[in-house]
């Protein structure tokens, strides 16, 4: 049964920022916001501005983002493989933004009482992936339901994950489920990924269904134990699983490997000069 916020998600998007605060009926009201400010709203105002910043283009503010945006990087894997924290989202754009699709896995209400009474947030959950080895998780907290799913979106790709998969039996085709059994908590919630025959499909809730299917996997069987209706936690958990995917050394991972310089090392000389200015 879908509640109240969850109906709400997908309307998200369509509505402008500064009009979702003037609709929201009894939370909040009369403190903070301002009902009669019209197009003086501050949600409006930034929105516009954002806007124009995009037509502009991306300027990087990283070093990393500097490398991926003059192409001395060329895939997220040559990320990865050194370990290199991703800070702008716009990288992860770069590499992926024509595969990469978001869903909105729950908004829900979050109150503080204050001296002046409750203050309602809202809390967005988005999952993003490429169903092709990428997937992401973000969970963000904002007065107006559209930003709080604008800035999940964010942090969903800047939390972007790699997503190892393998194979049941003999390995014949591509990797299609997890390459072994794995297990991933968050609270009281505890996921079990189990590798499955090609063609079982995907044996699992809706929620991790979503997130494993937004990960690339096409077979997998899993178990559940805890408080799944938390699905916050029950998300975190199976990310977490899908994640640990990444941390065993399996036999076929035992050749050596010779390391190459860091990015940062090879690119010492780019990275010494000043920026250039779009």
């Amino acid at each position: 049964e879908k509640g109240t916020f969850d109906i709400l998600a997908p309307m998200a998007d369509a509505v402008p920022a500064g009009e979702q605060g003037g609709s929201r009926g009894g939370f909040g009201r009369g403190r903070g916001r301002g009902g009669d400010r019209g197009d003086r709203g501050r949600g409006r105002g930034r929105g516009r501005g954002r806007g124009q910043e995009e037509e502009k283009g991306w300027v990087p503010v990283t070093k990393l983002g500097r490398l991926v945006a003059d192409r001395k990087i060329k895939s997220l894997e040559h990320i990865y493989l050194h370990s290199l924290p991703i800070k702008e989202a716009e990288i992860v754009d770069f590499f992926l933004k024509a595969a990469l699709k978001d869903e909105v896995l729950k908004i829900m209400p979050v109150q503080k009482q204050t001296s002046a009474g409750q203050r309602t947030r809202f809390k967005a959950f988005v999952a993003i992936g490429d169903s092709n080895g990428h997937l992401g998780l973000g969970v963000k907290c904002s007065r107006e339901v559209a930003t709080a799913i604008r800035g999940a979106i964010i942090l969903a790709k800047l939390s972007l994950i790699p997503v190892r998969r393998g194979y049941w039996g003999n390995k014949i085709g591509t990797p299609h489920t997890v390459p072994i059994k794995v297990t991933g908590k968050c609270g009281s919630v505890l996921v079990r990924l189990v590798p499955a025959p090609r063609g079982t499909g995907i044996v699992a809730a809706a929620v991790p269904r979503k997130l494993l299917h937004m990960a690339g996997i096409e077979d997998c069987y899993t178990a559940a134990k805890g408080k799944t209706a938390t699905l916050g936690n029950f998300a975190k958990a199976t990310v977490e699983a899908i994640r640990n995917t990444y941390t065993y050394l399996t036999p076929d991972l035992w050749a050596e490997n010779k390391f190459n310089k860091s990015p940062y090392q090879e690119f010492t000389d780019f990275l010494a000069q000043p920026a250039k200015k779009k």
